[in-house]
């Protein structure tokens, strides 16, 4: 069983800190069993102050965190010198050490910046909550900071955005270990959408557009029934009957991301569904996912997942 460790600080954020044991929590193999154990821990084993107007008791001190799989650090809203300084207590560095190599690091929210004051997101791709995305690269000028995407997954280090970024990031990590099928089940039973489409972008406030202009939802809607067809920006802006300027435009404004970089996600996870659900040849599911050739969806399955399609078989398709 995969073993999660929890790190609450003082001013802990309580909805996030309860993330991943209801994420991980819920996930069940075929036989009903757990997938994961989840346990929190605060630095010295004592209560921990929440951001909310209480406190909260957990059960282990921070040498659990030498003893599990997968770190998780919850947000706090108290960082003090972490946040102004790009400082640690000792404590925290000590328990941070301690961690043994090879244990993947999450980051929720604000709690990138632990990371990044810890030196384990130095050269790195990370994010953070987009109100908080210029300060923390301001403060740690080495780190790769993008306040569009929702989480960054860089292997053995990842972070999300703020709040529900959070269950996003953790939805991600259970299909990355155990497949698209794991994850949906564990998104309907949190009553959850298993991916959200598009970045931070699209929940910046911005100037109300006008009230009579269509979106790009029913045009989203038609390309994703014709993923196989080479769709063009140009036939995508005629079906919404926007020049492509503005449905570029428009497009960002709803996703948060490119039209280009959306049809590539959508065609990854359809490519994802048939590697796990059917025998198919490869060049014959870069067909069906829109792809074109085998060589193109591997291209863009090692740059989305880091691994082949026959990679990604071996390990996600039932027996």
């Amino acid at each position: 069983m995969h073993r999660v460790g929890v790190l609450a600080l003082d001013g802990v954020v309580p909805f996030e800190l309860g993330i991943p044991a209801r994420i991980f929590g819920a996930a069940r193999d075929g036989a009903g069993n757990r997938l994961y154990s989840v346990a929190t821990c605060s630095l010295d084993g004592g209560p921990v102050r929440a951001e909310a107007d209480y406190g909260l008791t957990v059960a282990h001190d921070a040498s659990l965190l030498a003893r599990v799989d997968t770190v998780v650090i919850a947000p706090s809203h108290a960082l003090g010198p972490i946040r102004t300084e790009g400082r640690l207590p000792a404590a925290l560095r000590e328990a941070l050490a301690a961690i043994r190599p090879g244990t993947r690091i999450v980051g929720i929210c604000t709690a990138t910046y632990v990371l990044a004051a810890a030196g384990l997101l130095d050269h790195r791709p990370a994010t953070t909550h987009w109100r908080d995305a210029e300060h923390l690269q301001r403060m740690f000028t080495t780190v790769r900071i993008d306040p569009d995407v929702l989480f960054v997954d860089d292997g053995d280090i990842c972070t999300s955005a703020g709040v529900a970024a959070g269950i996003d990031l953790c939805l991600h990590l259970v299909r990355r270990d155990h497949g698209s099928r794991t994850a949906n089940d564990v998104a309907r039973s949190c009553v959850v959408p298993p991916w959200r489409d598009g970045g931070q972008a699209q929940y910046i406030q911005r100037p109300v557009p006008d009230p009579t202009a269509e979106g790009t939802t029913p045009t989203r809607a038609w390309a994703m029934e014709r993923l196989a067809e080479p769709l063009t920006l140009a036939e995508l802006a005629a079906h919404a009957n926007m020049s492509v300027r503005t449905f570029s435009r428009r497009f960002r404004d709803e996703t948060g991301t490119t039209p280009g970089r959306w049809l590539i996600r959508q065609r990854v996870d359809l490519a994802r569904h048939y590697l796990e659900t059917t025998d198919w040849p490869v060049d014959l599911i870069a067909h069906h996912a829109g792809f074109g050739t085998g060589a193109t969806l591997r291209q863009h399955l090692h740059a989305t997942l880091g691994v082949g399609p026959q990679a990604y078989r071996r390990t996600f398709r039932p027996a």
